[in-house]
């Protein structure tokens, strides 16, 4: 038996294969939703899959104005922030931030949930999300993303 054909194949760079693919947000709750995106911006649906390379697909959100939440969190929900003054503390509440952007809501939960490094960093720049339908990417054709 030849045991140098027993090699592990460490996944690099030369590997990647990045797609572009929407994702509606039309009556998705935010925290699923955001688990679902984040999974393909860093690349956990494919079967090469490194947590120390950046191996996942670009992601579209249309549609973000229709997000919804459940239980109370709609009225309960605080975002806080805190500006380095004296008395800096910032809130802002969930429905205030829906009517004031509603990408920075998918923008927060999908963060939240990446690598806190450069890698990290380098994986949100694969997110783009918009309020309506209409989005800048045709040329990229992108398709849609259904769950497995």
């Amino acid at each position: 038996m030849n045991t140098l054909s027993f090699k592990t194949v460490s996944p690099n760079e030369k590997y990647v294969i990045r797609s572009w693919f929407i994702m509606d947000a039309k009556d998705q709750i935010l925290g699923r939703f955001s688990t679902e995106i984040a999974n393909v911006i860093m690349g956990k649906n494919k079967i090469f899959y490194s947590p120390h390379i950046d191996c996942g697909d670009y992601v579209i959100v249309i549609n973000s104005n229709n997000i919804r939440v459940t239980g109370k969190k709609w009225n309960n929900k605080k975002y806080v922030r805190y500006t380095g003054y004296p008395g800096g503390k910032k809130i802002n509440i969930f429905k205030d931030l829906l009517n004031k952007d509603s990408r920075i809501l998918i923008y927060k939960s999908v963060k939240g949930m990446l690598p806190k490094n450069r890698l990290g960093r380098l994986m949100f720049k694969k997110l783009y999300v918009y309020h309506e339908e209409n989005h800048n990417h045709k040329a990229q054709k992108p398709i849609f993303f259904k769950k497995n």
